[in-house]
């Protein structure tokens, strides 16, 4: 494991992930998936899937809630210096939905033009 200075920050652009609507074991699981990112550590299927769609370097967590019998997903973006939450969603269909993906590809356009990084 990383020091912590040398883990990456989480910057929230849209989403939460909080109980209610996750359940306390889903909201758990997602924290323990997000320090893993913060901590460097790459995921891969299926945990987490690349999302091309969206962008360089995007992604998307799969969290099964068991509990409530729910699938939610958390789009992110590797950045060198941190972690860039887009969206917080539950699934419900088998494509990700089409706004979902133009949201995110509209707040992580604002994200790289305020952080000066376009």
């Amino acid at each position: 494991m990383n020091s912590p200075s040398k883990s990456k920050v989480v910057v929230w652009l849209s989403g939460e992930v909080k109980t209610p609507p996750f359940s306390a074991s889903a909201r758990i699981e997602a924290g323990l998936l997000l320090r893993k990112l913060q901590e460097r550590d790459m995921l891969s299927m299926p945990i987490s899937r690349p999302m091309p769609s969206i962008g360089t370097h995007c992604h998307e967590l799969r969290i099964d809630d068991s509990e409530t019998d729910k699938k939610w997903r958390i789009v992110y973006r590797i950045d060198s210096d941190a972690i860039v939450i887009a969206e917080v969603f539950q699934k419900t269909t088998q494509k990700t939905p089409k706004r979902v993906i133009e949201n995110c590809k509209r707040r992580l356009k604002l994200y790289d033009e305020i952080s000066g990084m376009t």
